[in-house]
């Protein structure tokens, strides 16, 4: 290629083959750093995409779970209806500037410590390369999603406050902050983590776990190395319907002592919530309330979010491949 420095040409001296070195598109990088970077990348594109698709529906389930009212397909359209008759269409997507400050980390750190998680458990199990076991594989998607819980959680705090509350209680995403540290103090940015650690360990493990191995299998079945985009969609929705289903009434939980301070209920400990859920709305009514939804934007949201992550990655090959990024 007419850039490369030809072999012929006469050497030059240290500083200044270091600044040729530099000025070289081509030339080799730490490529685990730029591997990292992608995975990042990529995993904040799918989490945004993903979460803006099924934001109104999230919105509704998050209303319904704290509530004693009961759910059922239609108050669910109703509620819809009316928020859009009251405040306007764009009103459907309150507190998805919180979701998307939320989100993006989150699913960020998610898919890339899941894919370095993979690396060392396929190092330890001696499967380097290739596809895990399915105890290594459930333990992968377990990590990926504790860790991105940790680093994010007052974030989903926040972004549930906002979700139940009108624009005059709070402002924006700043204020829902300010607002919780000084009238409730600091340590209830974090009320509900222990749930949803517990929540997210069963679900993070089964989604990314059946994911994966939905993939392995049509790999063995049709010999083609990956799926077309409405099979990952399919894979995707799969593991989203069994992951969500396992999760949540512990999902309930989180929410209704992330929302006690803004709905004048006292939930501080898991098992009094639960316990008062169950004794007042039933366990069906109130640990499951508004599963029918996340059986509807669960399998939409998780199939967007792992497709996304695979096409953006593949795009994110191919780029390298063709030179216009670093590898």
């Amino acid at each position: 290629m007419a850039h490369r420095v030809q072999d012929h040409q006469q050497r030059p001296g240290p500083g200044a083959q270091a600044a040729v070195l530099t000025a070289q598109p081509n030339v080799s990088v730490d490529e685990d750093a730029y591997r990292l970077l992608d995975s990042l990348l990529c995993g904040a594109i799918a989490g945004a995409v993903a979460k803006t698709t099924i934001a109104p529906l999230d919105r509704t389930k998050i209303i319904f779970q704290v509530s004693s009212n009961r759910f059922s397909a239609k108050e669910a359209l109703r509620l819809l209806y009316c928020t859009y008759m009251k405040d306007g269409f764009l009103s459907l997507w309150r507190g998805n500037s919180a979701t998307m400050v939320r989100v993006i980390p989150y699913a960020a750190i998610q898919f890339c410590s899941h894919d370095q998680y993979k690396n060392l458990l396929g190092a330890h199990y001696g499967f380097q390369g290739k596809a895990l076991p399915p105890l290594p594989r459930f333990l992968a998607g377990s990590l990926a999603g504790t860790t991105a819980a940790m680093l994010t959680y007052p974030l989903d705090m926040v972004r549930a406050r906002m979700a139940v509350t009108a624009r005059e209680m709070y402002s924006n995403i700043l204020h829902v902050f300010v607002r919780i540290s000084q009238e409730e103090g600091f340590k209830t940015l974090y009320r509900g983590f222990t749930p949803a650690i517990l929540g997210v360990i069963p679900y993070s493990g089964i989604s990314f776990f059946t994911y994966e191995s939905l993939k392995k299998l049509h790999t063995e079945k049709t010999k083609r190395p990956q799926p077309h985009p409405h099979e990952r969609m399919a894979f995707g929705a799969c593991a989203g319907l069994i992951g969500q289903s396992a999760s949540y009434p512990l999902d309930v939980v989180r929410r209704r002592m992330q929302t006690a301070g803004v709905t004048g209920s006292h939930y501080v400990t898991i098992l009094g919530t639960m316990r008062h859920i169950v004794t007042t709305e039933g366990v069906v009514r109130g640990l499951y309330k508004g599963l029918s939804m996340n059986w509807v934007k669960g399998p939409i949201a998780v199939g967007v979010s792992f497709s996304t992550f695979d096409l953006a990655q593949d795009m994110m090959n191919k780029f390298h491949g063709a030179g216009y990024f670093p590898h």
